[in-house]
């Protein structure tokens, strides 16, 4: 075991440039999926159909194509004859794992967008605002905390997902991972390494989009405010005293009469 430990504090240099990798693949490709999903998500809610269906078959088609072969594709095939394109190992990752995850994500914002009651698209119609307007003041503001928790998830498997790079001849975490059960020759010692590395970026990821979730149900005001996530009691100020103190004797006087 302490051979095995020795080899990890070895293998630290080389963590520090696993791990920067799989940030930059997973925000990169995390940016590059929230610009596909809006695009895409407000595509497939368009009236005229040259919008919507050229939205639905990309959706559809990077949903259902694997993300290993989207990776292959663009790493192998993208440069060769009629496409000449090469891409950096690195940008090829950012742009599989945003046009996969870009698509499933297009999907949570149009539903989150439907879900807003018909109510409130009545009212912003009837208080003559523009398409425009209409989106960014009323309806925006109530579908997007609807949307983070689902934004969560898809960000974890991105995480995930960024694994897939090692294939490509990136250095991340999972390539990390090899090179230590390669140099240890333990595979349970390696690969739980690897497995709590993972966990750990996942899990920071999930506290910063958790805070997130929190700001934006606090601007819309339908979220726990910080003294409540705190677990804290609540302060009283004069006007509860005051509406505490009405509350308590209304009764009275209703009995008086």
């Amino acid at each position: 075991m302490s051979d095995n430990l020795q080899q990890l504090v070895e293998l630290l240099p080389q963590l520090g440039e696993g791990v920067l990798v799989t940030l930059e693949l997973t925000l990169g490709g995390a940016v590059l999926a929230l610009l596909i999903a809006f695009t895409l998500g407000f595509g497939s809610r368009a009236r005229t159909k040259w919008a919507r269906v050229p939205s639905r078959v990309v959706v559809e088609f990077f949903r259902g194509t694997s993300l290993v072969v989207q990776i292959f594709w663009l790493y192998y095939v993208l440069p060769l004859p009629p496409f000449y394109v090469e891409l950096d190992p690195l940008a090829c990752g950012i742009l599989a794992l945003g046009l996969n995850y870009g698509a499933y994500a297009s999907e949570v914002v149009r539903g989150s967008i439907n879900s807003v009651a018909k109510g409130q698209w009545e009212a912003a119609i009837a208080l003559d605002l523009g398409p425009v307007h209409r989106m960014r003041r009323v309806i925006m503001p109530q579908a997007w905390p609807l949307m983070i928790p689902m934004f969560t998830n898809l960000l974890i498997q991105l995480v995930k997902g960024s694994a897939l790079a090692a294939y490509i001849s990136l250095h991340d975490l999972n390539f990390f991972t090899e090179e230590l059960r390669e140099r240890t020759s333990e595979t349970v010692f390696s690969y739980t390494v690897g497995l709590l590395l993972y966990f750990a970026v996942a899990y920071l990821l999930t506290l910063a989009m958790n805070a997130l979730e929190v700001r934006a149900k606090n601007q819309l005001g339908t979220g726990p405010s910080l003294r409540e996530v705190l677990r804290l009691a609540p302060v009283q100020t004069t006007a509860d005293v005051g509406a505490g103190t009405a509350v308590a004797t209304a009764p009275k006087g209703g009995d008086r009469a």
